[in-house]
């Protein structure tokens, strides 16, 4: 086993503070897929800690955004844009965000130790990401996003462009996924869509007290559930293509997959008139499924029916 460098063990450790949830999958990648993954996600963090500081405007969260995207590229020193973030983000309250940020240079070092082709990958995510949510940065309000078309697009540049990501480090990693989803690259945009329709519907409580929504005006939750379910089931589509071989990769994928179905359930029941459902899973909901994941990711055939019988209440 390769040694790891003080680098990588910090992103371990800050990946740690930062999500359980992903300090829980991201492990169950190869080792060159964990150290890029979870670079990557190290980075998002990031951008997404920048979209959701209160008490910034618009104005200054998209200069954020822009000398993030230029340190990330080598562009800009590192240390140039954690002076502004110090200054900008002096009130957050998330301090392991706040330490995140002071220690870009060694989650950058990480990533420069990464191959050219992965490297290439982190970039365009990062880059479409950011760029994205700085069109959104002036579109943040409590009524919600314009209509469906702009909540696809900001599904997209926040989750969709992920799973571009995994597609092609997977893809470097394993030729036989490569031949496989080749043709089908649209599915990773689903699987990325349709975690974080989830994370909005379950978050949705949470942004209103803070004065933003992120659902789309004059489309129901109930139908909403129904588009979730849609893109599940192009995600669940994703996860077949990948080789059976790729045991690590599959439940790193189904995990994420089956917590998304599981959590929008929850929310469905609750829109259901079962008010007294709480929409987070519990730590002990989590352990038990990524238990049966061990074994459901060898067979398409149990991760089908983990789907049917689970997603039945997002239908209607």
């Amino acid at each position: 086993m390769p040694v790891l460098s003080d680098d990588e063990l910090y992103q371990r450790s800050i990946l740690e503070s930062v999500s359980r949830t992903f300090a829980l999958t991201i492990p169950l990648l190869p080792p060159n897929l964990e150290k890029v993954v979870g670079n990557t996600y190290l980075l998002c963090r990031i951008v997404d800690t920048i979209e959701d500081a209160s008490g910034i405007n618009a104005t200054t969260k998209q200069d954020l955004s822009a000398s993030f995207v230029k340190t990330v590229l080598g562009s800009q020193n590192p240390k140039d844009f954690t002076e502004q973030c110090a200054i900008a983000l002096a009130g957050h309250s998330n301090r392991d965000e706040k330490e995140l940020i002071q220690n870009i240079p060694r989650v950058l070092r990480v990533l420069e130790s990464c191959d050219g082709e992965q490297r290439q990958a982190v970039a365009r995510c990062i880059q479409i990401m950011s760029d994205g949510m700085s069109y959104f940065h002036t579109r943040q309000n409590s009524d919600g996003l314009e209509n469906l078309t702009e909540f696809e697009k900001y599904c997209y540049v926040v989750a969709g462009v992920v799973g571009e990501m995994l597609t092609a480090v997977f893809s470097l990693h394993s030729p036989a996924f490569a031949k496989n989803i080749s043709q089908k690259e649209h599915l990773a945009v689903s699987f990325g869509q349709a975690l974080q329709m989830t994370n909005i519907l379950k978050d949705s409580p949470e942004d209103r007290e803070r004065g933003v929504s992120w659902k789309p005006i004059g489309v129901s939750d109930t139908d909403l559930l129904v588009i979730a379910h849609q893109k599940l089931e192009d995600a669940l589509r994703y996860i077949h293509c990948i080789p059976k071989t790729e045991l690590g990769i599959r439940q790193f994928c189904f995990l994420a997959f089956g917590l998304a179905v599981l959590t929008l359930k929850k929310i469905a029941l609750r829109h259901h008139g079962h008010r007294s459902i709480e929409a987070k899973l519990t730590r002990s909901q989590v352990s038990r499924f990524y238990l049966f994941t061990k074994f459901a990711v060898r067979s398409d055939w149990l991760m089908d029916i983990f789907f049917r019988l689970q997603a039945r209440s997002l239908k209607a």
